[in-house]
């Protein structure tokens, strides 16, 4: 069980790069309503198949993972459930060679399937920028908290180590 917990806590990481880059007229920020034909991005959270459940020990895993816990089951108690790590298809060379030179616009989307909500992460000249939409593309940004984009901005520049320009993980094969 813990080794699933510490696989699912990594791979949270990946989908805090919630970065996918789409070249041409898309306004950075905008929802993009083409998410449903991006490129779906396996990882090792992606695998299992959902977050931890917010009952999960995490305590013995590293902080970024402590916190990315935390932070989704501010989202829906007990924890987000399934998840998709979605990468526009325009920029999986950008993603996956982990540079962090993404082009201004939509880049990666953390889907949160049981709650029908998209985490987007965009970039304009070359700082990440963090939305909130439903699936059907109402913005659903909060001041404050787990659906605050400040919350996903303090995690994604408070570590690092672990994420660069915003994008905090890696695919997997």
């Amino acid at each position: 069980m813990q080794t699933r917990i510490r696989i699912a806590v990594i791979s949270i990481l990946f989908l805090f790069v919630l970065e996918v880059v789409h070249v041409g007229a898309e306004e950075t920020g905008k929802f993009p309503a083409d998410w449903n034909g991006w490129a779906k991005v396996t990882s090792p959270l992606v695998k299992i198949g959902a977050l931890p459940g917010c009952d999960a020990d995490v305590s013995s895993l590293p902080p970024i993972y402590q916190e990315t816990v935390a932070t989704y089951c501010g989202v829906k108690q007990g924890g987000p459930g399934k998840v998709a790590v979605l990468v526009n298809p325009k920029s999986a060379g950008a993603y996956n060679a982990r540079s962090g030179k993404f082009a201004d616009g939509n880049n990666l989307i953390l889907h949160l399937k049981d709650m029908k909500v998209l985490f987007v992460t965009s970039h304009k000249e070359g700082a990440p920028q963090y939305n909130i939409y439903t699936e059907e593309g109402k913005k659903i940004n909060a001041d404050k908290g787990p659906l605050s984009p400040n919350t996903c901005m303090d995690c994604h520049t408070g570590y690092q180590a672990f994420c660069v320009a915003g994008q905090c993980g890696r695919a997997v094969k």
